[in-house]
Parts: C-alpha cells; sequence; structure tokens
C-alpha cells in the first residue's frame, strides 16, 4: 500500500510506457515483499506470533485468488487498475479509521467454505495492488479469536505466498505480452527491486519488532488518514489519465 503509489510516481517520471505503469509498480512490489516479509515473518515467529497451520490451510485458497487476480490485472489497462487500486484503498482507509481493538482470546475454528471464501477474495484484491493482503487477513483472524500480534504475524506468512505467486505471475504475464520494459523481466523492474530490498528489510525487521510494543489502535487511526489521502491522489491521477 505505501511501494506502489512510490513506485508509480518514480516509473511515471522515468517516462515508462503509460500503459503498463502502473502493472510495472505491482509486479515489482510483489517482488519487493517477498524478502521483505520473509524478514518480518522471521522476526514475528522469534515472538511466537507466527500460526503456520493457519498459513497452509487457508494460505492454499488465498493462492488460487492470486493466480486468477493476476489474469485479471494484466488484461486491464493502467487506468482502470488505478481506478480499482483508489477504489479499495478508500475502502480499507475508512474500514481502518472506524476499526476498534478489541482482544477476544479465543481462537474459533475457520469453517472450509469461510477459508475458500475469504482466501479467495484476499488473493483476488491484494493481486491488481500489488499487496500482501495482511490489511485484509489481520482483521480476518482477528474476527475469529486471534491475538492482533498473533494474527499480524500469520499475516505476513501469509503475505509471503500472495508476493511469491504475485511476482511469478507479473513476471509471466509481462514477458508473454513482450512489454519491453526498461532494465525490468516482465513487469518486475530490476534496479528498483534493489534499491528498495535493503530499506524494506530492514524496516520490516523494526516495524516487526515494535508492533509488538506500541499502541494498535492509534496506528491503524494513523494509517487510514495516510491511505485516505493516497486514495485520494490516486482518484485524482485516475481522471488525468
Amino acid at each position: 500500500l505505501i511501494t506502489v503509489p512510490f513506485l508509480y510516481y518514480i516509473f511515471n517520471q522515468l517516462g515508462v510506457d503509460p500503459q503498463y505503469v502502473m502493472h510495472l509498480a505491482v509486479g515489482t512490489s510483489f517482488a519487493i515483499i517477498i524478502p521483505t516479509s520473509t524478514v518480518s515473518v522471521m522476526t514475528h515467529h522469534k515472538f511466537k506470533a507466527v500460526d503456520f497451520d493457519i498459513v497452509k490451510n487457508y494460505g492454499l485458497f488465498v493462492v488460487s485468488g492470486v493466480i486468477v487476480g493476476t489474469i485479471f490485472a494484466a488484461i486491464l489497462k493502467t487506468k482502470s487498475l488505478v481506478l480499482f487500486f483508489s477504489l479499495i484503498i478508500f475502502l480499507l482507509s475508512f474500514y481502518l479509521l472506524l476499526l476498534k481493538e478489541k482482544e477476544q482470546g479465543v481462537i474459533k475454528e475457520i469453517k472450509l467454505h469461510l477459508k475458500i471464501i475469504f482466501g479467495f477474495l484476499v488473493g483476488f484484491i491484494s493481486a491488481p495492488m500489488g499487496i500482501g493482503g495482511a490489511i485484509m487477513n489481520v482483521p480476518i483472524l482477528k474476527f475469529f479469536g486471534y491475538s492482533i500480534n498473533k494474527a499480524i504475524g500469520s499475516a505476513a506468512a501469509i503475505g509471503f505466498l500472495i508476493a511469491l505467486f504475485g511476482a511469478s505471475g507479473f513476471l509471466i504475464s509481462g514477458s508473454y505480452l513482450k512489454t519491453d520494459l526498461p532494465l525490468s523481466i516482465g513487469f518486475l523492474n530490476l534496479p528498483a527491486f534493489l534499491i528498495f530490498i535493503p530499506i524494506t528489510t530492514l524496516m520490516a525487521r523494526v516495524g516487526a519488532k515494535t508492533v509488538h510494543k506500541i499502541d494498535k489502535n492509534k496506528i491503524s487511526k494513523f494509517f487510514g488518514i495516510f491511505l485516505l489521502i493516497i486514495a485520494s491522489k490516486f482518484l485524482y491521477e485516475y481522471f488525468k489519465l
């Protein structure tokens, strides 16, 4: 949610083909998330905040959504992708601003049909946006009784799967479409990937440690305001295109 807007504006300034600038931002974001989420998961695991069982039996359905969502994103033009991104971020920002943190303490079993529905939707929505899906998976896991810390840690692990299949999908689709974007493989830009990785992996470790100490309710509100600004800017970009 932070990386994609930065990459979008960077690639725009560099004169990347407008038809594929959003696709390149999304695909590169997924590539960046892979090592970032790995560091994040390892740090959360030290705090015993990752439920690998839910990652395995829920993540499968998330991946199926990512695969379909990646195909959907590949056939969209940049203008449509920007609109999709801005509308989803508007919804997520309002959700965060209205969110109230409550700890339930008792983990409830997630029925198979709910895993299929939630998993597919999270994966499908995450794919055109280049995100790890935590902003949706955390509240889902919290609803079923996970503590906020365990929900965040488990969502980070699911985010690794989303990023892995998302990056692969954008690499393949970009290559199939013969986009021939500068210094890129498919929809993955190599210089941006190499520049962002040291920064994001360092901050992922810092962020994962910090989340176990801070007031999550305040962070949710601040991030909600940030997303509202980003969504408004992207909606403005949509009308400019």
